[in-house]
């Protein structure tokens, strides 16, 4: 049967470092080169899908959590928050300190205190782990540098996707309590950012909404379907699927419902699961 892989990017298709191993693109080529399909399905706006992850080889894209999505390079859907919303939410986190960046399709676009907000946090992590600071912060250059390309853009603030925030002023239950009920919440999405970071998208959009509509699309069913991932953003795009790979590296919530645990995203755990299960 013709299988479709959904693969999640950080901890997952990408290791600690942000780089696709040579053997996960390595095996999702051969997964591909039996007839089957494979599609990233991440948090990630399409700013942040870099050109190192998409010469992997996909068919599709779901992208923004569920708000943006390609099929065979054609853009079917892309839902944006409301703009009202977007400046409530930016209002309240320049009164409380709280940086965040914007995620569109044109940009990511940073606040003033974005950079210094992620590093505030890389230092505690490095403090609490004793790991190297330096070595923290390199993982989080790449996207530090994505920042920087759209530093002097203009904002269009009705095309907005959705938007991340790194906050270490108040409880991540302080921001649900004040958007949750108009928006989407998840809750610390990127570890390097801290515990009380997360995002806030378009409510009604998620990943296992998203892959039930590229299943529509394709005229695919659920017992063709598998999935990749390692967080507890992950767990509505595990319901979406028949077979489910958490990553060693995974959450523990993700583990309880996964289908198995194969290794961690820096130890070849795609392509071991791929080929454990005759995929490839």
């Amino acid at each position: 049967m013709k299988k479709i892989a959904f693969f999640d990017i950080d901890g997952t298709l990408c290791d600690s470092s942000g780089q696709v191993l040579p053997s996960s693109k390595e095996s999702i080529q051969a997964f591909r080169d039996k007839g089957n399909l494979t599609y990233i399905c991440t948090g990630r706006s399409k700013p942040e899908i870099l050109d190192s992850i998409l010469e992997v080889g996909f068919d599709g894209i779901i992208g923004a959590g569920g708000g943006y999505i390609v099929i065979n390079d054609e853009v079917v859907k892309h839902q944006t928050m409301d703009e009202r919303i977007v400046r409530e939410v930016l209002s309240y986190f320049k009164e409380h300190d709280i940086g965040y960046y914007l995620e569109t399709n044109d940009g990511l676009y940073g606040s003033d205190n974005c950079v210094r907000k992620i590093r505030e946090e890389i230092k505690t992590i490095a403090e609490k782990t004793n790991q190297d600071y330096d070595g923290l912060a390199e993982k989080v250059s790449w996207f530090e540098a994505v920042l920087e390309e759209h530093k002097n853009d203009e904002v269009d603030y009705t095309n907005v996707n959705k938007i991340s925030f790194i906050n270490n002023t108040v409880s991540f239950s302080d921001v649900a309590d004040k958007f949750g009920d108009e928006c989407y919440m998840y809750h610390s999405t990127v570890e390097l950012f801290g515990p009380e970071s997360g995002e806030i998208a378009v409510k009604g959009v998620d990943k296992k909404l998203a892959i039930e509509y590229v299943l529509n699309k394709l005229g695919m069913t659920k017992e063709q379907t598998i999935a990749f991932g390692d967080g507890d953003n992950d767990i509505v795009m595990f319901e979406a699927v028949d077979y489910s790979i958490a990553m060693d590296n995974a959450t523990d919530n993700l583990k309880k419902i996964a289908s198995e645990i194969t290794d961690s995203a820096d130890d070849d755990g795609i392509a071991k699961s791929l080929k454990r299960n005759g995929w490839v």
